[in-house]
């Protein structure tokens, strides 16, 4: 007959209280839910991990899409969502305001480069001088993000444009926009599976993204890069046309140097949390991961909005009225 150790029975209902403690303390967690551009999904991470560091209490959950995808979760199919982080803050201005949010804050820039990799057609002789011819080229690939869903999308649009203007080829925008149509996606950071996976030779994409993906990239004039504020004059002579809030509506964006914006809408499930997280963000700790991932602060810019700023994130902003 074996010899069958038994556990005491107090041992038992120790172990047990245990796991019942550790489940409470699991579903005792608040989720606070992040709307995020793509471009974002890297340096939001990682401030997402420092902040539930020191915040054991929350788990930051977040959700990546095209900026203004993001938005209609919010606008018109009434997702819950506590803090929304855009790649353009226009997007918060146009279909958020005043329905869904009533304020937001600028953080951060950015700007537009040509991502490629080893793999890549003419890799090894593509530069700023030769790009144009390059990606003309019917045998070279290129992909770009959908300009209704996502800011990179229209920005590709915009700098095409500048690209025909700043170097003096007629028609050269409208062939790149006839070209490669089947390699649109709905966010920039879709692209990026199609370049490693060589399906695309180029993507047109933020600075900062190439950088935290180790990809090779060729930096563009600033007359044509949208990063540059002091071109705001000459960006605003190109524009291109999106959806609107309703269907069939089109919202006109003319070109002007990229920043990202932020704001809690109205509505958010956490809306506390989301003060303290935001500010996480914004502050010291959460702006230096920005700034290491590429992404220089223009904290504190002006709002005309700063009225309505909750007092705990007025210090991010500036009243310009």
């Amino acid at each position: 007959m074996h010899n069958v150790k038994r556990i005491p029975v107090y041992l038992g209902m120790a172990a047990l209280l245990v796991l019942m403690l550790a489940g409470c303390g699991r579903s005792g967690q608040k989720k606070l839910i992040v709307f995020h551009a793509g471009s974002l999904s890297v340096p939001l991470e990682a401030i997402s991990k420092a902040y539930m560091e020191s915040h054991p209490g929350v788990k930051v959950l977040l959700e990546g899409a095209g900026s203004r995808e993001c938005a209609r979760k919010i606008a018109e199919l009434g997702k819950d969502c506590d803090v929304f982080a855009s790649a353009d803050y226009t997007v918060i201005e146009e279909l958020l305001i005043p329905d869904h949010a009533t304020w937001y804050i600028n953080f951060a820039s950015n700007e537009m480069c040509i991502a490629y990799t080893e793999k890549s057609r003419f890799h090894d002789s593509i530069n700023a001088a030769n790009w144009i011819s390059i990606l003309s080229r019917p045998d070279v690939l290129y992909g770009r993000s959908d300009p209704d869903l996502d800011p990179c999308g229209y920005r590709t649009v915009l700098s095409l444009k500048l690209s025909e203007d700043h170097y003096r080829l007629p028609g050269f925008a409208g062939h790149m926009l006839d070209k490669d149509n089947a390699y649109i996606r709905p966010k920039e950071t879709d692209l990026l599976a199609l370049l490693e996976s060589h399906a695309i030779d180029y993507i047109f994409i933020y600075r900062s993204v190439a950088m935290q993906h180790g990809l090779k990239y060729i930096l563009l004039p600033d007359s044509v890069n949208l990063g540059d504020p002091g071109q705001q004059m000459y960006y605003a002579g190109v524009s291109v046309d999106v959806s609107g809030k309703r269907s069939g509506e089109v919202i006109t964006k003319t070109g002007e140097a990229m920043i990202y914006g932020l704001t809690i809408p109205l509505d958010a499930p956490e809306y506390e949390i989301a003060l303290g997280f935001v500010d996480f963000m914004l502050g010291p700790q959460g702006m230096k991961i920005m700034e290491e991932m590429g992404q220089a602060s223009v904290i504190p810019d002006c709002s005309k909005h700063y009225v309505q700023i909750p007092e705990i994130l007025k210090q991010y902003a500036k009243d310009c009225d």
